[in-house]
């Protein structure tokens, strides 16, 4: 009986033991994802990953943190059809406190099977515009805003009246409102400052799925974050115009190191990664292609001021088109704010390259300055001795060696012993005069 009670205590010490591991492991699962910048293919990627993650591990909840400007119609309508398509209910909270969800993102927020906003944060704005950011002509704005007002009717159509009114008057005439007011319309579910007042309010709330109603269960939740991975990170970063302006910068003056100087690889290998990943960023960027005209003219402007010095007057053109191309590529009227390159980076970086070229034109120069100090060429000038000399020709003692040699003028008296100087190498014979 005594080793019988001893392992019945030993057991019970072992259940209360792994007791809260097996609470925790019960306990519902929410993962948290954070979309923050651009609404591009990086941030689709990222977003259906989460969603098909969120499938796999069985969550019980999704919730997508959103601070997004706007960006790409055609990206947005993949990431609201993975939304909706998602068999884990997926909740948008917009967050922190000044963020916003403009553009697409507030269709993004109202396809969410629940929404939430931070107070001081904003939605709306919607209006389709073109890929730079300016007015669609009037045929084309037509279809577009009956096609994004159809969407958001669906996307509300299970709220209040006043809450699809408000969607439409986003999408017709870019309104914005504030998360109170988009609360007090219906158009989103709750306001909550951060995740845990968020999950407070979403316990026991009905979110309507694909297979019926379901009332979601978040009371002692676990929350993993999931966070971007390296290559999505990357590619989101290859979405800034400031990134891109580098890269193209970096890339273009690499190469032009290796044409310089060719036969070493690193500047060249650097040069195609750092253009192939500018013309990625490119790809997806509003750019105005004329710039690209302008950045390269100014390379070449650089090379023919290097191989043909023009005491730096093509430099000063080419800094100047530098300048010009890149606020042409990444600035032309209309484009968002958001989207465009910063005036000082692309001023820093043409002064910064144009001092790298000052030096560059320098050693040229100089170079073509500096006497021949190699090779026959060099023995132009130098003075020697005359040996075995007959008439206007014979021998002449150059340093170590001895040459043939001839008087440029038949009538000068050369004698052996002469001090001569050298005034043409003709092939292996040196035309020389009497110093």
């Amino acid at each position: 009986m005594k080793y019988l009670r001893i392992t019945l205590i030993m057991l019970g010490l072992l259940a209360a033991a792994f007791q809260p591991a097996r609470a925790q492991s019960d306990a519902p699962l929410v993962i948290v994802m954070h979309a923050d910048g651009v609404i591009f293919p990086a941030m689709q990627e990222y977003i259906e990953r989460g969603i098909k993650v969120a499938g796999q591990r069985n969550a019980d909840l999704l919730i997508i943190e959103l601070n997004t400007p706007g960006g790409s119609i055609d990206t947005m309508n993949q990431i609201v059809s993975a939304i909706r398509a998602s068999e884990v209910p997926v909740v948008v909270h917009v967050t922190p406190r000044g963020a916003w969800a403009a553009s697409a993102g507030a269709l993004i927020t109202m396809s969410a099977h629940a929404s939430a906003m931070s107070l001081e944060t904003v939605i709306g704005a919607a209006s389709p515009v073109t890929s730079d950011g300016g007015d669609l002509d009037e045929t084309l704005k037509a279809k577009e805003m009956e096609v994004l007002t159809a969407k958001v009717r669906t996307l509300t159509a299970g709220r209040s009246a006043e809450a699809q009114k408000l969607a439409e008057a986003m999408v017709l005439e870019a309104l914005a409102v504030t998360a109170q007011e988009a609360l007090d319309a219906g158009l989103i579910d709750f306001i909550a400052a951060d995740i845990d007042e968020l999950l407070k309010n979403l316990d026991g709330f009905s979110v309507q799925m694909p297979d019926g109603a379901r009332v979601l269960e978040t009371s002692n939740a676990r929350i993993e974050d999931l966070d971007m991975s390296f290559v999505e990170q990357l590619l989101f970063t290859l979405t800034d115009p400031n990134i891109v302006f580098l890269l193209l910068a970096i890339g273009a003056q690499s190469l032009f190191i290796e044409l310089g100087s060719p036969g070493g690889w690193v500047a060249g290998f650097l040069g195609v990664i750092c253009l192939s990943l500018a013309a990625y960023g490119l790809g997806i960027l509003p750019v105005n292609w004329f710039g690209i005209i302008l950045l390269i003219t100014a390379f070449v402007l650089f090379i023919i001021d290097v191989y043909a010095p023009t005491h730096g007057a093509l430099t000063a053109a080419g800094i100047v088109s530098f300048v010009v191309g890149a606020l042409v590529l990444f600035n032309s009227p209309g484009t968002p704010e958001f989207q465009r390159v910063s005036i000082p980076l692309v001023v820093g970086t043409g002064v910064l390259m144009a001092f790298a070229f000052s030096i560059i034109i320098g050693f040229a120069i100089r170079a073509l300055r500096v006497p021949i100090s190699v090779g026959v060429e060099s023995f132009v000038g130098k003075l020697g001795q005359a040996r075995a000399w007959s008439q206007a020709e014979g021998q002449v003692q150059l340093g170590a060696e001895l040459w043939s040699a001839e008087s440029v003028a038949e009538s000068e008296s050369i004698h052996q012993g002469d001090e001569v100087e050298v005034v043409e190498v003709k092939g292996l014979r040196l035309r020389v005069k009497k110093k």
